[in-house]
């Protein structure tokens, strides 16, 4: 089958198109026909092992352990192994692609726990825009920050996959919504829910004079000490950017916050990805009923792989970018 694989960290140069062997379901796995994957920060992350501590996190010190990137994904069931229960050969879903062979290809694994039925209502390439962001932006919000009705909730980088998502649940939420974006991404930020909407080439985000309860940061373009002046008393400011040093990347920009958040009624907290079959079951929920709905900036087929992350990696993105076909 085709794949695009990695052998090396390094630029989207490293990334092939290659003729590689099929994956086969055994136990709890499924196999499926890759019908769309998604792009997501952590491919070329992972892919530059940027930060360097991606080497050792799976001691994968020369080469990544798996060579096909790609972790959402949309298919069809092709083959079930023995234990799996809830799916069989030509059931349509979406979910997790790892820990399997990678959604860069035309078929792979995952487990039956990573995956849930595809919303009746989506195409492929629009249910594999969901999963990692809007897993990302539930478990951020919902579990981390639990804004109440009526609190105010500061999403910035509203504009990109997590952003998109976070938007439209904050407001399911009924929160108060303000989005931080560019001129070119306002209108449809607004279009998302957003209360309020900052255009960070006009106003400057830090000058702002409403406080938060919860600030939701997708891009870390501001210190920690900056983002938590904008916190009301109680609030929190959650991190969900890869920020930071080339070889601990976030991780002092948390500790920093962690720091100044032990005599403080305002937090500093990291973002979580919730990653249950429930949350799954719950997004497919949510999308058919139309509370939430994802945007795809661009689709770029399989053998445009390397160009499509490059694109990504610009950081312009509006929601996600596709690969299908």
């Amino acid at each position: 089958m085709k794949a695009i694989t990695q052998n090396a960290y390094g630029s989207p140069e490293v990334l092939e198109l290659s003729d590689i062997d099929q994956p086969v379901a055994h136990d709890d796995a499924v196999l499926l026909r890759v019908h769309a994957a998604a792009v997501n920060p952590y491919d070329w992350h992972v892919m530059r092992a940027d930060p360097h501590l991606v080497r050792l996190m799976g001691l994968a010190l020369r080469r990544p352990k798996n060579s096909v990137r790609g972790v959402d994904v949309a298919g069809r069931v092709e083959a079930v192994g023995t234990s799996v229960r809830r799916f069989r050969p030509g059931d349509e879903v979406f979910g997790l692609c790892y820990p399997g062979e990678g959604a860069f290809a035309e078929y792979a694994c995952t487990q039956e726990g990573r995956l849930a039925p595809k919303p009746h209502n989506l195409t492929f390439e629009q249910a594999a825009a969901v999963p990692v962001a809007a897993l990302t932006a539930l478990g951020c919000l919902r579990d981390v920050g639990r804004p109440r009705p009526g609190q105010m909730v500061l999403v910035n980088g509203a504009s990109g996959g997590v952003g998109t998502f976070a938007v439209q649940l904050a407001r399911s939420f009924d929160a108060e919504v303000t989005g931080v974006c560019s001129t070119k991404n306002v209108d449809l930020v607004r279009s998302l829910g957003a209360d309020h909407v900052i255009d960070y080439t006009r106003e400057d985000l830090t000058r702002n004079r409403r406080r938060y309860d919860v600030v939701l940061d997708n891009v870390g373009n501001h210190s920690v000490a900056q983002f938590r002046s904008m916190l009301a008393p109680g609030g929190k400011h959650i991190l969900n950017n890869g920020a930071g040093g080339r070889w601990f990347g976030p991780a002092w920009r948390l500790l920093d916050g962690a720091v100044r958040s032990v005599f403080a009624d305002r937090k500093t907290v990291s973002g979580r990805m919730t990653e249950q079959t429930e949350d799954l079951v719950l997004l497919k929920e949510l999308l058919e009923a139309g509370t939430i709905t994802p945007v795809i900036d661009r689709t770029y087929p399989l053998s445009r792989t390397p160009e499509a992350i490059r694109y990504l990696e610009r950081g312009h993105a509006r929601g996600k970018v596709i690969i299908a076909g």
